[in-house]
């Protein structure tokens, strides 16, 4: 059995006698082709199965029309509804996407880099792996074609961000709980190198010091994978002090799932002792009992949102394109495990 391929420009110009050149322009509609020529290129395009090669085409034109995208981890569910309104906004506007997981490794990330690069994409979507401190290979390709950030974004790289009002959303979500009269407010955080996590304690950390709430540094835990594991496993620390928090807040839905899971192992009362809240909206926060009160990230409109933006620098008639800092708004879905008893 002969090895699967696609057939060529050259075979097709080859059994109609005609130049590369001339079949190349009859199956792009060129004017100068006749229709009669065209016809017969295209019924024998057809018969023999050829499918234009979008990457050497978008070569000789320096455009694809076709944006590649990278992000951490593509099971996650939040990451998910971002690709979908990637996909659909992109499709709207007569873009191809082709999609890569970085799997939170900084090697891997700058080998996907290079990779869409070499294939010629118009231009790159980006969320950064969790661990990323050289930035050199990104600003690479950052000055060389159109590259937005989103979600897990870096402000020393100077191009367009679209990210949530991340400090917002926390600094409402703990106002939250200090208007239920929670007063003991630990937090579930990542360590570190996190955009997210910091932009989301920061918010943590304004809330108690505008309603005058000391900030207690046994009730702030940080943990480098912001897992379900890692949030039962951090509650149960906090559950062992002398003087227990009376909320938690964590900065993931899967944080707090596993904060709940390890209060119901001690048999206490949510909210009536310990209130939780978490963050992201994912649909295992209204699965879990009780249900989860968690700030609504909108990942479609994150999506549709970084595409636009991209496209609008890909098709820009000067490279002096103004890069910005884009925030979507969040919202607090109050729900069973933060409710006023």
């Amino acid at each position: 059995m002969s090895k699967k391929r696609n057939t060529t420009l050259k075979e097709l110009s080859k059994e109609l006698n005609l130049s590369i050149s001339t079949v190349s322009r009859a199956l792009n509609d060129h004017p100068d082709i006749s229709q009669d020529t065209k016809d017969r290129v295209k019924k024998l395009a057809k018969q023999m199965n050829y499918v234009p090669n979008l990457f050497a085409r978008g070569f000789r034109s320096r455009e694809t029309h076709i944006l590649g995208v990278i992000v951490p981890n593509i099971s996650h569910l939040f990451t998910s509804t971002i690709l979908k309104g990637v996909i659909e906004e992109a499709e709207l506007r007569g873009y191809r996407v082709i999609i890569s997981e970085s799997n939170n490794d900084e090697i891997k990330q700058v080998e996907m880099l290079n990779t869409m690069t070499q294939f010629g994409v118009d231009g790159i979507l980006m969320s950064l792996a969790r661990k990323t401190t050289k930035l050199e290979e990104v600003l690479k390709v950052f000055n060389r074609i159109p590259l937005v950030l989103f979600d897990k974004v870096s402000s020393k790289i100077p191009c367009t961000q679209i990210v949530i009002n991340e400090e917002e959303a926390a600094f409402n979500a703990v106002e939250h709980l200090i208007e239920l009269g929670k007063e003991r407010i630990a937090i579930i955080k990542e360590t570190e190198n996190s955009y997210n996590s910091e932009k989301r304690y920061a918010g943590y950390l304004r809330a108690l010091n505008q309603y005058n709430i000391p900030v207690r540094d046994k009730l702030i835990l940080s943990t480098e994978d912001i897992s379900l594991a890692n949030g039962r496993r951090l509650t149960n620390i906090l559950l062992s002090m002398k003087k227990r928090p009376d909320a938690i807040f964590a900065i993931t839905d899967n944080a707090a799932i596993g904060a709940i899971k390890a209060l119901h192992k001690f048999k206490v009362k949510i909210p009536e002792e310990i209130a939780v809240v978490g963050f992201s909206n994912s649909i295992n926060s209204t699965i879990i009992s009780p249900s989860l009160t968690t700030v609504d990230q909108p990942g479609d409109k994150i999506g549709r949102t970084a595409v636009r933006f991209l496209i609008e620098e890909i098709e820009a008639p000067s490279n002096d394109v103004m890069t910005k800092t884009v925030e979507i708004k969040t919202s607090l879905i109050v729900r069973d495990s933060s409710l006023r008893v």
